[in-house]
């Protein structure tokens, strides 16, 4: 009995996926850009991804001093 109701539970699963792939693929454009991006945008936008991507990187590097200190083991 389990068995029949995990089978189609599973076939349930299956035809909503499709049905969302079938509908998303006529949105897809392939082409030149509809819209041109300026310079100021573009380096807008890879100065936010530079800073997102190496600020954490940065931040960890200039604590590396802090984080080879080992505390004090507690007192036996």
């Amino acid at each position: 009995m389990f068995a029949v109701l995990s089978s189609a539970t599973w076939t349930r699963s299956l035809v909503p996926s499709r049905t969302v792939l079938l509908q998303q693929r006529p949105h897809i454009y392939s082409g030149p850009p509809k819209q041109k991006i300026g310079p100021g945008q573009s380096f807008f936008i890879m100065s936010v991804f530079a800073i997102t991507v190496l600020a954490p990187a940065g931040w960890i590097m200039h604590h590396i001093p802090e984080y080879r200190q080992r505390p004090n083991p507690p007192p036996k």
